[in-house]
């Protein structure tokens, strides 16, 4: 249940494709004099060396964010361009943020953070870069639930588990709903991986069905490695902020042209 590390998989497609859709959203957030909530259930680190052994040893950072930087997928005025830029000037060239540090980017004076992370190893690493942050060493989802509605009650909550608890696949809706009922106004993010198995696909069509509303982008890509059970991203939002299927339209047609 706590063996899982996203040193490997920092920086990997599903990565590029979430965190570009989450500072995007975050951006639009913070564009707006109001001060914001932002929770997250499953932070990790929050800080990434991509030059780092874990990293190279997948590679997926190599085929994610390296590619993208080196091929121009996304315009240096992209939130999450500008954003790794900042992160990159403060802690160098191979850094990579994970989405703790990207809302860092985005936090205002009046804003709150709430990080939950349960393994002890990446929550100690997490505490090292993370000050800016309200910290929670327990369950993700107990502590949206004890959190929700937040204050200021205006923002996003991003829930990101590692999936390695395939009982997640079956509770994670009925997590959604009930946040969703005690925090109607919030912005409801849920990142999940298509996987060849398509295990992913119940939990998705009960999403949907919960949340007519909500929007749903969902992008393939070439399994990293041979054998490799992740073949694609998805982003569930509910309450998406105006003008994000636009923004997830884009992302999608960037990742199209990598279809084999």
């Amino acid at each position: 249940m706590l063996s899982y590390q996203h040193a490997y998989h920092a920086g990997n497609l599903g990565d590029l494709h979430k965190h570009s859709l989450l500072a995007w959203m975050l951006a639009y957030l913070t564009a707006k004099p109001k001060p914001l909530s932002y929770l997250e259930t499953h932070s990790g680190r929050g800080l990434y060396d991509l030059a780092a052994e874990a990293s190279r040893k997948t590679g997926e950072a190599r085929q994610g964010i390296e590619r993208a930087l080196d091929e121009g997928w996304l315009p240096p005025d992209h939130p999450l361009s500008e954003a790794l830029a900042t992160i990159r000037a403060q802690h160098g060239p191979t850094a990579y943020a994970g989405s703790p540090l990207i809302a860092q980017h985005f936090q205002r004076p009046g804003d709150t953070v709430h990080l939950a992370e349960l393994h002890p190893a990446e929550h100690e690493a997490l505490s090292r870069v993370a000050s800016f942050a309200h910290l929670h060493r327990q369950d993700g989802f107990q502590m949206a639930q004890a959190v929700c509605p937040p204050t200021p009650r205006r923002g996003l909550l991003l829930i990101d588990p590692s999936y390695e608890i395939k009982a997640d696949y079956e509770a994670i809706p009925r997590q959604m709903a009930k946040l969703a009922r005690k925090w109607n106004v919030g912005v409801i993010a849920l990142w999940y991986p298509i996987l060849t198995d398509d295990r992913q696909a119940r939990m998705v069509q009960d999403l949907r069905a919960a949340f007519p509303e909500a929007l749903c982008s969902e992008v393939r890509f070439p399994p990293a490695r041979p054998g490799h059970g992740m073949v694609g991203s998805g982003m569930f939002v509910v309450n998406p902020p105006f003008g994000l299927p636009e923004e997830a339209a884009r992302i999608e047609a960037i990742f199209a042209r990598l279809r084999p």
